[in-house]
């Protein structure tokens, strides 16, 4: 893998939006265009690494309230099945999303561009956090976090 970012944005206090980032990412993945049934992408993150650019916030998003993640350190995808979109170079996978130790089946689109022996996966998705159970319902932080996932590989 050459390089991936893992971007996302969630409305915050009075219309302004938080934005932040992940790191750590690792992934397995086998996907070619021709045989989508053999398809298996397998990824996860440190979820310690978040990072909005305040530190007292990232702070109490890896304490016990949000990520736990003493308790809970990885975020993981596994994609279950693959399915072309209806577009040239666009997909649509079914991901079991586990954080917290609460898993979600997801149907998430994205695109795949391969040139030469690199390939390049996009995709923007939403999800409701509290459905992994990362905070609580507030009127000061919106529910919906909507992530955004680039990245880069290589063959071998």
């Amino acid at each position: 893998m050459a390089s991936s970012s893992i971007t996302f944005k969630i409305k915050h206090a009075f219309g302004s939006t938080a934005e932040g980032s992940f790191k750590g990412l690792t992934s397995s993945i086998f996907f070619d265009t021709n045989q989508l049934l053999k398809t298996s992408m397998i990824a996860s993150l440190e979820a310690r690494t978040i990072d909005t650019s305040l530190g007292l916030r990232d702070k109490t998003l890896r304490g016990v309230k949000y990520f736990d993640v003493e308790k809970y350190p990885k975020i993981e995808m596994t994609c279950t099945q693959a399915e072309r979109g209806a577009k040239a170079n666009e997909y649509i996978g079914t991901f079991e999303v586990t954080m917290r130790n609460k898993s979600k089946s997801l149907k998430i689109p994205f695109t795949f561009i391969q040139t030469g022996n690199t390939g390049l996966f996009k995709a923007s998705f939403q999800i409701n956090r509290l459905d992994f159970g990362i905070g609580e319902s507030s009127g000061l932080l919106g529910d919906t976090v909507t992530i955004f996932v680039t990245l880069n590989t290589t063959s071998i």
